[in-house]
């Protein structure tokens, strides 16, 4: 069983990993980000180092599901390499912050490696209005992410809705992370944590 936790920056994806993994008794994958060597070059001239930090992403997310795919565990996943490219790469290419060459070369690459996966047994998706997410930003105070902008956010969040409206690779649960606060409030991680076993398991 693989369960994907998506969402925009801030939306919880972490901590729900590892709390669904718990309650689940699977494993919890978690996103390198503070690994990726480019990251914080990125945030201080997005439109230099926005090609190497997808790239970096794209190659050490499509090494990571293979290895776990061909284990054959049971994971939660915090982030996808669908993410990848449906949402941060196409949106730096729409902002500018990504030429043309580049954006046509990383798609190439993402369609050649797309093919080697098998997409999760159910999608969680984090939907979070910009508020929650700035909110959730500076809780948790990571330096490199204090300098992201609220459009940056927004144009993310437009790219979500977009995907998930159109996605059909599996089933999918949308969680309004405006009205839960699963990280400190047991009621709401019990409804999320019914409704994630009710799409895997059939259970009601």
């Amino acid at each position: 069983m693989h369960v994907a936790i998506v969402g925009n920056i801030g939306a919880g994806k972490t901590t729900l990993t590892g709390l669904l993994a718990k309650h689940l008794n699977f494993e919890a994958q978690y996103e390198s980000v503070d690994e990726n060597p480019y990251l914080e070059d990125f945030y201080s001239d997005m439109k230099r180092w926005s090609f190497n930090l997808q790239i970096y992403f794209l190659n050490s997310r499509f090494r990571h599901i293979v290895e776990l795919q061909k284990r054959n565990v049971n994971m939660v996943q915090d982030r996808t390499i669908y993410e990848d490219a449906y949402i941060f790469a196409e949106n730096l290419f729409d902002m500018g912050l990504m030429s043309q060459r580049d954006f046509d070369n990383y798609s190439n690459i993402f369609q050649s490696i797309i093919d080697y996966i098998t997409p999760p047994d159910l999608l969680v998706y984090l939907k979070a209005s910009v508020p929650t997410l700035v909110n959730n930003i500076q809780t948790r105070g990571r330096e490199y992410e204090s300098g992201i902008r609220l459009d940056y956010l927004s144009k993310l969040n437009n790219k979500y809705e977009k995907w998930i409206d159109n996605y059909h690779d599996g089933r999918l649960l949308v969680l309004d992370m405006d009205n839960l606060d699963f990280a400190n409030n047991p009621d709401d991680l019990g409804y999320i944590v019914q409704k994630v076993e009710a799409d895997l398991f059939g259970l009601f």
